[in-house]
């Protein structure tokens, strides 16, 4: 029997909470690479996402949110000083870190605080697809 790891798929994929949670039963954590991150389900219809960017200025960040794809960026301005390090463990390191949203995500905004960036979710579903009620005459 083969057994497929389904966690690299649901921690970048928001809002698709309920479908994943049925797949990921019994699955273990791998590890999340750079920068780590936490996905949180504020309420039924709120996401956020806490990412470790300790290191990072306001102006290295850059979100970009495009149908349905989440990118979020960090690049250093300065030039990598010539240091010498009796042991470097702290990452200093670009990166970019894509999430894949489900249908209906709206981006609330962003903030950095403390060395993490908190980008605030919430799931509009139109009122076309919502259940209605339909009279019986």
């Amino acid at each position: 029997m083969r057994n497929f790891d389904l966690s690299p798929l649901y921690r970048s994929a928001i809002g698709f909470d309920r479908l994943f949670n049925a797949l990921e039963a019994g699955q273990s954590q791998g590890n999340g690479g750079y920068p780590p991150y936490n996905v949180e389900l504020v309420d039924e219809n709120h996401y956020r996402i806490a990412i470790a960017v300790a290191g990072f200025a306001e102006q290295e960040l850059e979100i970009t949110a495009q149908d349905n794809l989440l990118i979020v960026r960090g690049a250093h301005n300065n030039e990598p000083a010539e240091k010498t390090y009796l042991y470097q463990g702290i990452a200093e390191r670009n990166f970019e870190r894509k999430f894949q949203l489900a249908e209906h995500i709206q981006i609330n905004g962003a903030k950095l605080e403390n060395g993490l960036l908190y980008i605030d979710m919430q799931r509009i579903v139109p009122e076309t697809l919502k259940p209605r009620r339909i009279e019986i005459k």
